[in-house]
């Protein structure tokens, strides 16, 4: 990455080195999670290799992403879940109050010890890690403050930024991005959040559950990235019982002399600060693209082949955030190693297939989506789906909320995918990738154990109501017996 973050001190051992060699094997640009896997594969063939990066060296993940946020959420629930302790029977949960520098103070620390990894990578690599800003002079040519290398393969992974409307800038620190959240020592008590993707919504949820005042916007009609219209209408209303949303009209924000007033529509927020949420864009600009010789779409990208990374048919890669495809750590991660894998002297023939989509948000209950969107499958698919509420052990839990949506093909009940806001919806969604990724069908879901009383039988129940629209639905869940070998018995 060329820097994603807010600039820290750079620590001892990551000063800008002097680096002497004009020409080397392989050039890595960016030490995130897509730098740092192409670093490992690169390794595999050549000790002949840099890895330039500009900023802090670390991943946006550890540094400001999914593990700050992770540790902000697992705070925010801890201090919601006293609103079911009456119902558990425990008393006295009125008496309890969110410190909210003490829960920023524990969330750096944790970020400071998630990010010691890869800071200590520079020190490590010795001279073969250089601080610097690197830009293409051509297919095989980078510049580093000044000075020209040479490589055989080039494999840039420079990692991407969020993005903030130019004249939103003039508010100054009472913008807050991802980037800098996580940086402040308190926060102030009413905050909007504008987008409500991903982050937004995890965000915007953590803050109000620990008690600010928060209002969500975002132009689009839907949140948390849902397509399934089924879902979206389960979800939206329990969001809304914690903060407001409002949807589907173009936000303005003004300077009203003592606040920002946020407005959507008819509707105004005065808040202290707001969360820029609106997405991330790809550090390309002085990246050098256009001195490759390829033509670039509106974006500023030359075509990728999704399977090999490469840009047209240079040694050039392009991998993690900065190529679009799906801007996630274990995708970025996956990118890395076919990248580093393809800048190979002997490549593979062909690229890698890539691993069946997955995507989960955090908040509560958790949003996931396992393959295509219900959106992009065929007209005719079949879905089912299962209502939380009435979910046993979701009901002891005291986390009955939420709907399960599977997606399968009507010919032989191979699933395809699924959409859910469920609790614990991680886990089902790991399970119901697998069976995607191993092109399971319906029958063979329905013949593995479910366990008494687990969340998972909710999935079974989504699944018989799949199997009841298949032809072959009298079938049983059980697996019909082989011969068992011995002749007296068979």
């Amino acid at each position: 990455m060329q820097s994603t973050g807010p600039k820290r001190a750079v620590a001892p051992g990551q000063e800008r080195s002097t680096y002497e060699a004009q020409r080397v094997d392989t050039i890595i640009v960016g030490s995130g999670t897509a730098g740092l896997a192409a670093l490992r594969e690169v390794r595999r063939y050549t000790d002949d290799f840099l890895l330039v990066n500009d900023g802090h060296w670390g991943t946006t993940c550890a540094a400001v992403g999914c593990m700050p946020s992770k540790a902000l959420i697992e705070a925010a629930n801890a201090f919601h879940r006293r609103h079911d302790l009456g119902d558990l029977g425990i008393r006295g949960a009125d008496g309890l109050r969110a410190d909210i520098p003490a829960v920023l103070a524990r969330v750096r620390k944790l970020r400071d010890e998630f990010v010691k990894g890869p800071q200590s990578v520079p020190v490590e690599l010795g001279n073969r890690a250089l601080q610097g800003y690197a830009r293409l002079n051509g297919p095989g040519r980078i510049e580093v403050d000044g000075r020209e290398i040479s490589a055989r393969a080039i494999i840039l992974a420079p990692g991407s930024s969020p993005v903030i409307p130019g004249p939103w800038k003039a508010f100054g620190n009472r913008i807050l991005t991802s980037d800098t959240l996580f940086e402040q020592t308190d926060l102030p008590r009413r905050i909007g959040v504008i987008g409500l993707g991903a982050i937004g919504i995890e965000i915007a949820q953590a803050l109000s559950r620990l008690g600010l005042d928060v209002a969500g916007f975002d132009a689009a009609e839907t949140i948390a990235g849902i397509d399934d219209a089924a879902v979206l209408t389960t979800f939206r209303p329990l969001i809304e019982a914690e903060f407001a949303i409002r949807l589907g009209a173009e936000v303005q924000l003004e300077d009203t002399g003592g606040a920002l007033r946020v407005s959507s529509g008819t509707h105004i927020f005065e808040a202290d600060a707001v969360l820029a949420a609106i997405g991330r864009k790809p550090n390309l600009a002085g990246l050098g693209l256009e001195t490759l010789g390829l033509p670039l779409d509106d974006r500023g990208l030359p075509q990728i082949d999704p399977e090999t990374l490469r840009l047209g048919d240079l040694p050039v890669f392009l991998a993690g955030d900065a190529n679009g495809f799906r801007p996630l750590l274990h995708e970025a991660a996956d990118d890395g190693h076919i990248a580093g894998r393809m800048a190979a002297p002997d490549p593979p023939a062909s690229g890698f297939c890539r691993r069946t989509p997955l995507a989960i948000v955090f908040s509560s209950p958790q949003v996931a989506r396992v393959g295509p969107p219900l959106s992009g499958l065929p007209d005719d698919v079949i879905t089912s789906e299962v209502d939380f509420s009435r979910q046993g052990r979701a009901r002891i839990a005291a986390t009955a909320h939420g709907v399960l949506r599977l997606y399968a093909r009507p010919s032989d009940g191979q699933l395809l995918g699924a959409e859910m806001c469920a609790p614990a919806a991680e886990h089902l969604a790991h399970l119901l990738a697998l069976a995607v990724e191993q092109k399971m069908r319906v029958p063979q879901l329905l013949a593995m154990p479910f366990y008494h009383p687990v969340l998972e039988e909710g999935l079974r129940s989504a699944l018989r109501n799949l199997a009841r629209q298949l032809p072959d639905h009298s079938a049983s869940d059980l697996s019909d017996c082989g011969d068992i070998g011995h002749d007296a018995l068979d």
